[in-house]
């Protein structure tokens, strides 16, 4: 009985702080959006965006090279990782980001959501900016099966107390008889590299 009033006088005075959560949708101004498309027409948005190509044919191969490209693959769900390494800035850590959603969007994709969540893991903050696309159903004719593209397709970007820490891309593919079968991630591969 003492030991539990002790614990709840010292739990009314110094309460339990509480982890972190947080998220939040978010946007780019139009000087971002000008800026990114300043850099990925440049030498060095074409340098980072054909290593983290090279890198994740490579990766196929069974080689490595830095950064490091990790490869997803299940029956419904196809994606890569990299990890924040050198080459890498992160500059073009955050701009690698941005630049593969506005890839994804130029394929006919819509953009369902672009947000960042903060949590707190292990007395460290994790950030994680995330978009998220669906392919556009919205003209779709419902007399036929719907053409879903590649799938939904999200694109992640973690820092761990404001250091870059990886990417991740993920395609997952509905199974659902309503739709047309998939077409091939490394289709998508190739198109989202496309110069």
């Amino acid at each position: 009985m003492a030991g539990s009033f002790i614990d709840d006088l010292f739990g009314k005075l110094f309460p339990k702080k509480q982890p972190l959560n947080v998220k939040e949708n978010f946007t780019r101004s139009e000087g971002q959006q000008a800026a990114l498309e300043e850099w990925l027409d440049g030498e060095e948005g074409a340098y980072y965006m054909d290593l983290i190509q090279k890198n994740y044919h490579f990766k196929t191969s069974g080689m490595s090279s830095k950064p490091e490209v990790h490869l997803l693959r299940t029956p419904y769900a196809n994606g890569f990782a990299v990890t924040y390494e050198s080459p890498l800035t992160p500059e073009a850590f955050s701009h690698i980001f941005f630049a593969l959603g506005r890839k994804i969007k130029a394929m006919g994709y819509r953009q369902v959501s672009l947000d960042r969540k903060m949590r707190e893991i292990n007395n460290q903050v994790q950030t994680t900016e995330k978009y998220y696309f669906k392919p556009p159903l919205s003209a779709a004719d419902l007399s036929e099966k719907i053409d879903q593209l590649y799938g939904n397709i999200s694109v992640e970007k973690i820092t761990v107390d404001d250091k870059p820490s990886f990417l991740k891309l993920m395609v997952t593919v509905y199974s659902d008889h309503l739709y047309q079968e998939a077409r091939s991630f490394d289709d998508f591969i190739e198109v989202l590299f496309e110069k």
